[in-house]
């Protein structure tokens, strides 16, 4: 299904597929939770089909983007099998939740129960059947994802956050980039993040531990709008200002892209303007904060007949009808208002 799907992106002009390791009938966004991954061997599988679908039709340097969402990910669909001491499904194995097995009582009908460092455990599992990670392996599953993807036919990274934190994203490439020295990373700038609450929060800690005095803050009610001129939101912003720019020298963030932002401007100036039109600011809510806007900034769609294709009708009935055609672009068109 892999190839297949991937063949048909490819004819429809893709030069670059990006697949994850999540279970692909409960996949959730990479920022919720109830996330379950597969075993590395299901997830290679998967870059050998696209790879393979690229190389048929003639695509040398299609481009594999592996994402993983093992950061936030705490279950996994199945136990891969181990054939030898060390090997990639050791290693996976290594991270589950278990519990000693000391004698056969501590073994129910249908559980499983593995041999690691010499003793029998019992992976956890739930009721659903998905089983458990350890608590706080996350990092160290992502970046064990990453090498493995990158020696297997992945051309770049893209690992999923909790929140945008350099230190956090940066420790996990450098231990990458101690087997892989050229890994690169893609990272998505995800509106799904509280930018604003996330920064204020990390330039409050850095404070706080060099020293600083920080009583005059908060820090769980720091997304106030109280705290907008303060020292400490400003220096955030910089931060956020300059995130791109040090994520590249610090985490080798090699291509940064920023997810659903036009959902999210459309969202709020359509809730901008209702609020203006329909309460005291009338119609100079939608002059002053839209149509002014784009005529300043030489937005094209303020000439929005333009836009919608009628001077391409023009043309079309000129040249059904010659100097009889009806156009629409004449002196008396409103869309002269706005040359």
């Amino acid at each position: 299904a892999t190839y297949l799907l991937a063949k048909k992106i490819i004819e429809a002009g893709a030069c670059c597929i990006q697949i994850e390791n999540q279970v692909s009938d409960v996949k959730q966004c990479g920022h919720q939770d109830g996330k379950v991954t597969v075993p590395h061997e299901d997830f290679l599988a998967k870059i050998n089909a696209v790879r393979y679908a690229f190389l048929e039709l003639g695509v040398e340097d299609g481009i594999i983007v592996a994402r993983t969402d093992s950061l936030g990910a705490g279950l996994t669909q199945k136990i891969p099998v181990s054939t030898s001491e060390g090997d990639l499904a050791s290693q996976y194995n290594a991270f589950l939740k278990t519990t000693p097995v000391d004698s056969a009582d501590d073994v129910a009908n249908g559980d499983i129960v593995l041999k690691q460092n010499g003793k029998l455990v019992k992976p956890v599992r739930l009721p659903n059947g998905l089983f458990q990670f350890q608590e706080g392996s996350g990092e160290a599953r992502c970046v064990l994802d990453g090498i493995t993807a990158l020696r297997n036919g992945a051309d770049m990274l893209w690992i999923e956050t909790e929140k945008p934190h350099l230190g956090q994203i940066g420790g996990m490439v450098d231990s990458i980039r101690e087997v892989i020295p050229n890994a690169k990373l893609l990272y998505n700038n995800s509106p799904s993040f509280n930018w604003t609450l996330n920064f204020r929060q990390q330039v409050f800690d850095a404070w706080r531990e060099e020293g600083k005095d920080v009583s005059a803050y908060d820090r769980d009610a720091l997304m106030s709008v109280d705290y907008d001129d303060t020292e400490l939101a400003t220096t955030a912003d910089d931060r956020i200002r300059s995130f791109q720019a040090d994520a590249a020298k610090v985490a080798g963030v090699f291509h940064h892209l920023i997810t659903l932002p036009t959902y999210h401007t459309a969202a709020l100036s359509t809730d901008t303007l209702s609020r203006d039109y329909f309460g005291d600011e009338g119609m100079l809510g939608y002059v002053k904060q839209v149509q002014r806007q784009e005529i300043r900034l030489g937005v094209a769609c303020v000439r929005h007949q333009n836009m919608a294709g009628s001077d391409i009708g023009d043309d079309h009935k000129e040249y059904f009808s010659g100097a009889q055609a009806l156009k629409a672009s004449g002196k008396d068109n409103t869309m002269n208002q706005f040359a």
